[in-house]
């Protein structure tokens, strides 16, 4: 059985729930005489969503149908569906889900910035599936927020390394680790494919970096995992670090990415980082993206 094929019987079942849930009451209609179950028929979803019957009843059965995002969202409102349910409709349906719908673009809050501030002398910081950069720790900025990443001002950890002249990329084995990058963010793009965000940021960045288009046309995909990574640095020289990705409750597709030192001679230069601190970025210095930040 392929995918499509088992998302019909989920999609079957799933609205058959939550139309359960809905009662007449809920949506201004009398209760009826005769009703074997508290929730809506599937005429009523129909004419409340303004859709046909019979489509909607072939819908329920998980019948190879068609279905818009503007017929998605008008049976979603008659159901009642929050946030996460609406996009489970869309992703049951095979219908790409703009996040714009899910409102402003998500931001960090206090309890995990203190999370990756906790990390600290380990670097960290929050991506999304984009590798928008949304949270950094002072380990992070001192690695990777040096003059030449700072001129780029995107706040995107792909957009930077791929758009920064090529001695002065942070990643020194820029040839093997930026196609595992773009086939990690690949790996998620399947979720969005359509929406205006994601095909605006894929459609700019190939016009920014002739490589980064060759690697997207590719068509590589690998998950997210941990990875020995060598960075450098003009203060301190190389770096060898694990990175470990971490997901977050309540955060869906973003993740802490914590570096660690692979050896004694890494974490000795991650110290001299921090103990030139001050040095390195004085107070008068502006620190562009040093804690929130999003790609759009």
């Amino acid at each position: 059985m392929n995918t499509t094929q088992r998302r019909r019987p989920e999609l079957a079942a799933f609205l058959r729930s939550r139309r359960a849930r809905v009662t007449p009451a809920d949506v201004g209609m009398p209760p009826g005489l005769r009703r074997r179950t508290p929730g809506l028929r599937r005429e009523e979803v129909a004419q409340l969503s303004g859709v046909g019957v019979t489509w909607y009843t072939w819908l329920e059965q998980g019948r190879p149908i068609n279905a818009s995002a503007q017929v998605l969202d008008a049976v979603a409102r008659t159901l009642r569906l929050d946030q996460p349910e609406h996009e489970h409709l869309y992703h049951l349906a095979e219908v790409p889900y703009e996040p714009e719908r899910e409102g402003p673009v998500q931001t960090v809050g206090e309890e995990i910035q203190g999370i990756i501030d906790a990390l600290d002398p380990r670097p960290a910081a929050v991506y999304n599936s984009r590798y928008d950069i949304l949270a950094t720790n002072p380990p992070y900025r001192d690695l990777f927020f040096v003059p030449q990443t700072l001129h780029v001002g995107v706040p995107n950890a792909l957009w930077t390394l791929f758009t920064v002249p090529e001695p002065n990329c942070p990643v020194v084995f820029r040839d093997s680790e930026l196609p595992l990058m773009v086939a990690t963010m690949r790996s998620s793009y399947g979720r969005h494919v359509g929406e205006p965000a994601w095909e605006d940021f894929i459609r700019r960045l190939s016009a920014a970096s002739p490589y980064f288009a060759e690697l997207w046309s590719g068509g590589d995909v690998v998950p997210p995992g941990p990875r020995v990574k060598t960075f450098r640095h003009e203060a301190v020289g190389e770096l060898h670090m694990t990175s470990v990705s971490l997901s977050i409750n309540g955060m869906p597709e973003c993740r802490i990415v914590a570096y660690t030192p692979e050896d004694e001679e890494a974490r000795r230069r991650l110290a001299a980082l921090r103990d030139r601190r001050d040095e390195l970025w004085p107070p008068s210095r502006s620190l562009g993206v040093e804690a929130t930040g999003t790609q759009t």
